[in-house]
């Protein structure tokens, strides 16, 4: 590569799998910081956030650069825990290369499942490492037999370990077939392989080359006829077919250590794709930035994230979206973890925040000069099924209360909010209640707006079960006009789902005709809160008769006479409860299955039906309904039964009506005093 073009680097894969350790490390190594940081000590550039030091992981996407050997590279970390990965989910599918870093117990291989099977159905190639290798116990062949099944491209091994008894202290390169031996904070040094390891090497390397084979018929032919295929041949084929996503390849080290950081960033520089390929594969054409997130930093305000392709970009360009619409560039920042510093310019392919381009959002694709040449990037919000309802304590700060739900809305793809008509409740909605939390703590920190929390109402509604007419009358003189009106109404139960009805059967001009559209209106009053306190559904109430005042009736009066007869009604019709039912569908590894039923089953949920997941690796789709109250706190419980993995879509699917004993204990804690 000529290190003209940057290119960009995405680290993803489960949580504590060491993310942002080995981005750390390839800083360190590569002469971009002066010291190692951690995530322990709180002095990583990864994880600056309040929020991210006070757990120990990341929170949020994680930006840093680095050069090596002349190359230029954009690291992206992205959250491990399910909770923060929406925040990276446009972003991942921009990189030219994403790397799965994963631990080196086959048990916990399962957790990397996931990350491949979104990097395997975006496209976008990518290779493992695995990291803490001084720890691992088990072969590096029984965790890529466990792997094995979770890609759909083969796992090509390029290096075996070295072991000093139960310890890997060294690895031996299969490409060049040299052995080098780990030193800690130093590069490996290249040792003589032994004499007990030749034959392993020789049959793991025949092995790697074979796999290469596979999609090189020419490599074929050569191993067929017992020749040896030059370097040049193996290390084209490792990259062809790196970029291609036909391989996945596997390398290993320990990222706090430094062990293997070198030989991963050799593999980067030779066989990342460039910005130009990953422009093709994205179906960007010409000069573009295409938006990655949106962030707002204290110092510089509102930053478009953005990765540029096919040009250079000066602070000033000119930049048009889809509609032709023309804005500038009001600043170009290079992002260093928490530190942005303001550049004149920057390369394509580079990552960096561009200022003062309003109305530019995630996904978005910007011509640099010209109109975009593409679509952009879209991608689908992470299921958001939890919800707070927050309210300003202050009166004064709602307006700043909805600014602050805005930006943070805007800067994180998987948060979003709205106003419940039905409750008139503030909801925030986030992936787990973890993500919620963080929100809130950050609106405090960041905004300074503080919040009254609580539950979600949950939207019960209530019907009845007989047929009752009723009259309501209004009668009140208070000197000039009074008001009457008199009405008489059959209320009578509906199937459910068929809504609300009003009919009118009058004759004889009991009640004049410009009074009926006002009892109709009496009778939504007396819906919208029924005898248990909720809103009733289902129900068809017919107006069949009535009186009125030549003088004294108006629509007011019959408005409330027609509000009056309807209340009395559906207190005497059998009046019942009704709770909403979600079809809830979980997808989780099959060893957590048997668990998660269970923990189903006891908040009230109906089994449907259990299906294996397509595609995955002992994976389950379990189908059931659930009352909506039973949604509260489902999300932690199931992950925490299944290695934090399992996770659910919600959607209401009808009402039900509530068992008699439950529904006394809803109406009565509706009913108490606040």
């Amino acid at each position: 590569m000529s290190g003209t073009e940057s290119r960009s680097i995405a680290l993803i894969g489960p949580a504590g799998a060491g993310k942002t350790t080995l981005a750390e490390a390839i800083l360190f190594t590569t002469g971009a910081i002066p010291r190692q940081g951690s995530v322990e000590a709180g002095s990583s550039v990864g994880d600056a956030s309040p929020e991210a030091r006070e757990r120990g992981s990341s929170t949020e996407l994680n930006l840093s650069h680095f050069e090596w050997m002349g190359d230029r590279f954009t690291l992206i970390d992205v959250p491990g825990s399910p909770s923060f990965a929406g925040d990276a989910e446009i972003a991942l599918n921009a990189v030219d290369l994403a790397i799965v870093v994963i631990d080196p117990d086959p048990a916990r291989a399962p957790l990397a499942e996931p990350a491949l099977r979104k990097l395997e159905q975006a496209g976008v190639p990518h290779a493992l490492f695995v990291n803490k290798i001084e720890q691992a116990r088990g072969s590096i062949q029984e965790l890529l037999a466990a792997l094995a099944p979770m890609s759909s491209a083969a796992l090509v091994a390029r290096q075996i370990p070295i072991r000093s008894g139960e310890r890997v202290d060294g690895f031996v390169d299969l490409a060049l077939e040299r052995a080098y031996h780990y030193e800690a904070g130093k590069p490996s040094q290249q040792i003589a392989l032994a004499e007990d390891m030749k034959d392993d090497e020789s049959a793991a390397r025949f092995h790697m080359l074979e796999q290469l084979a596979d999609h090189d018929d020419a490599l074929l032919e050569q191993l067929l006829s017992d020749e040896q295929p030059s370097l040049q041949t193996i290390f084209a084929d490792l990259a062809q077919e790196t970029a291609s996503g036909l391989i996945v390849p596997v390398l290993f080290g320990s990222a706090a250590n430094g062990f293997g950081i070198r030989r991963l960033l050799k593999m980067l520089r030779h066989d990342t794709p460039t910005a130009g390929q990953t422009a093709e594969r994205l179906g960007i054409e010409g000069a573009g930035a295409q938006i990655l997130k949106v962030s707002h930093a204290a110092t510089v305000g509102r930053l478009a994230i953005a990765r540029l392709f096919g040009r250079q970009m000066a602070d000033g360009a000119e930049l048009q979206d889809a509609a032709g619409q023309s804005m500038r560039a009001g600043g170009i920042f290079a992002i260093q973890g928490s530190t942005t510093s303001k550049i004149a310019s920057a390369e394509p392919g580079a990552i960096v925040g561009i200022a003062k381009v309003d109305s530019a959002q995630a996904g978005d694709l910007l011509g640099i000069g010209c109109k975009p040449g593409g679509a952009g990037l879209t991608a689908d919000r992470p299921q958001t099924n939890c919800a707070l309802a927050i309210a300003a304590k202050d009166h004064k700060d709602e307006v700043r209360l909805s600014t602050a739900l805005n930006r943070m809305a805007e800067e994180d793809h998987a948060l979003h909010w709205a106003q419940d008509e039905a409750s008139r409740e503030t909801l925030l909605h986030g992936v787990s209640d973890e993500h919620l939390n963080v929100a809130l703590g950050r609106l405090k920190r960041r905004y300074g707006v503080a919040v009254l929390v609580q539950t979600p109402t949950i939207a019960y509604k209530e019907s009845i079960r007989k047929t009752v007419t009723q009259r309501g009358r209004h009668k009140k003189q208070s000197g000039g006009h009074g008001q009457f009106g008199d009405v008489v109404m059959e209320v009578r139960p509906l199937d459910r789902g068929e809504g609300v009805r009003f009919e009118e059967r009058i004759t004889g001009g009991a009640i004049p005709k410009q009074w009926i559209p006002a009892v109709e209106k009496g009778m939504y009053d007396a819906l919208a809160k029924g005898p248990l306190g909720f809103p009733v559904v289902d129900v068809a109430a017919t107006l069949i008769d009535g009186s009125f005042h030549s003088v004294d009736s108006s629509e007011l009066a019959f408005r409330t006479a027609g509000r009056i007869a309807m209340a009395d009604a559906l207190a005497a019709a059998s009046p019942y409860l009704l709770e909403p039912i979600a079809h809830v569908t979980i997808m989780t590894p099959g060893a957590a299955t048997s668990r998660i039923t269970s923990a189903v089953a006891s908040r009230r949920g109906q089994m449907l039906r259990m299906t294996s997941r397509e595609g995955w690796s002992g994976w389950d789709i379990v189908e059931v309904l659930l009352p909506e109250a039973g949604l509260q706190g489902l999300e932690a419980e199931i992950r925490s039964m299944s290695q934090g993995m399992a996770h659910f879509q919600a959607h209401f699917d009808h009402l039900a009506e509530v068992a008699p004993k439950l529904a006394s204990s809803i109406v009565q804690r509706v009913k108490e005093p606040a």
